[in-house]
């Protein structure tokens, strides 16, 4: 299927360069984003006095070892723009992602950071074969999750023809991608199989679809099912990777000459891999968790933020750049249901704002098709436990449901049984997690 590799002319020249000109320039834009993070935000200027380091220390690539790390935990203290680097007035757009609490995770982008942001992607949208002209097909959801205004700015950059459709209303997405004629799309991989679904039911035929490429990310996905979209779309399938706090979608992203791993864009991102217990930094082709430094970001520095992500840093093959491998689990406990970034905590948290509910609660994952589903069961507390009535007990389930939605932004199904129902471990513990999705 393979129709679309760029030549040598179409790439930049940092896409081409050698491994010393790529290192001497993250060198030089490392340097800057350290003192740039160090003078402009109070969070890095005490934690690098705290670790005894300043930027001037930094005179190799390798010292930043020396330096601490930034996780959710520090941009959910800062809520919601202590970790800016620039005064608000300059920051044009503000985006989120949920955090570890009710309270989400705020990035915000300068004038600049946009631009870069857009150049980023196009480069991951030409790297999977897409070209100036193409008609592209956004079916990521719009808003301050970024999937969507990102796919959007980069594609528009390239000079693509852009369909802004956002998610849902699936009869509608087969309709505009028949009618439109787009040559690409960019989705979750689980919702490009219910609109494979969509065009079977209406009678179609996905593969015979004018679509040739589709840019996947949001969401960890398996060489499997890269092979079963490619199978019933008829279609050239790609990864994309990208996260909220480090910039959005178009941090990696695979080339459709080789689809061996997302490619780092390394002059804008420093990736390191790291012990998640130690946090010593292990060389590459060691698995480990992914952490990475922002090289060019005035409005949100990010300085070796753990990304949580398990995965390897792999050589270079169709560019310059390191790639990354497949994601292979987190070193948190959060979970990925539909693109959205759920957390336990979180459904504690407002389990515990109901009086009438105990705290305890347990998170059932399964799939229901190619999507994945969050069904909540939870417990009442003793003192009320068998004096409400089946509707009362139905309108708890009905609030956690709305809070859920609302604070976490995840759909769910809410159970709540008698007390003392949910089995607990030898140590007294709910097992908090049963993730019954089938393993590929």
């Amino acid at each position: 299927m393979v129709n679309r590799i760029p030549g040598p002319d179409d790439l930049e020249p940092i896409e081409r360069a050698s491994k010393d000109e790529l290192q001497a320039l993250q060198l030089q834009r490392l340097q800057w984003s350290l003192r740039h993070a160090y003078d402009n935000v109070p969070h890095y200027r005490a934690a690098f006095d705290a670790a005894g380091v300043h930027p001037d220390d930094l005179k190799s690539l390798a010292d930043l070892a020396r330096f601490p790390f930034t996780g959710k935990k520090e941009l959910r203290d800062n809520y919601p723009f202590g970790m800016f680097a620039v005064p608000r007035e300059q920051v044009v757009r503000v985006h989120a992602s949920s955090g570890t609490t009710g309270k989400p995770t705020v990035v915000g982008y300068t004038q600049n950071d946009i631009d870069t942001w857009a150049g980023v992607v196009a480069r991951s949208i030409r790297a999977a074969g897409g070209r100036r002209g193409d008609m592209v097909h956004i079916a990521y959801g719009y808003g301050l999750f970024t999937g969507g205004l990102g796919a959007h700015y980069g594609a528009e950059r390239l000079g693509c023809t852009v369909i802004p459709m956002s998610g849902g209303q699936t009869e509608k997405q087969v309709q505009l991608i028949q009618d439109f004629k787009p040559s690409i799309i960019m989705v979750t991989p689980s919702y490009m199989l219910n609109i494979v679904e969509e065009f079977q039911r209406q009678g179609l035929d996905a593969a015979a679809s004018s679509l040739k490429v589709g840019i996947f990310g949001a969401e960890p996905w398996t060489d499997a099912m890269r092979a079963e979209i490619e199978r019933r779309a008829g279609i050239d399938a790609v990864d994309i990777y990208g996260l909220s706090e480090v910039m959005g979608p178009g941090v990696a992203s695979e080339c459709i000459e080789s689809k061996d791993g997302p490619v780092i864009w390394e002059d804008h991102f420093y990736p390191e891999i790291i012990d998640p217990e130690t946090g010593e930094v292990l060389p590459d082709g060691s698995d480990g968790e992914l952490v990475f430094t922002s090289l060019t970001k005035e409005a949100l520095p990010v300085i070796r933020y753990r990304t949580r992500d398990l995965t390897r840093l792999l050589p270079p093959t169709s560019r310059s750049m390191r790639r990354i491998g497949k994601i292979t689990g987190r070193s948190d406990d959060m979970l990925i249901i539909r693109g959205v970034n759920v957390f336990p905590s979180q459904i504690e948290e407002l389990v515990l704002k109901m009086p009438k509910l105990a705290p305890v609660y347990q998170l059932v994952v399964s799939r229901e098709g190619h999507l994945d589903k969050l069904d909540v069961i939870g417990e009442l507390r003793p003192e009320v436990s068998g004096r409400l009535t089946e509707f009362e007990t139905e309108a708890l389930s009905r609030e956690l449901e709305h809070h859920i939605k609302t604070y976490v932004g995840v759909s769910t199904k809410v159970r709540l049984l008698a007390a003392n129902s949910i089995e607990r471990t030898l140590t007294g513990k709910a097992k908090r997690v049963v993730d019954k999705r089938p393993k590929s």
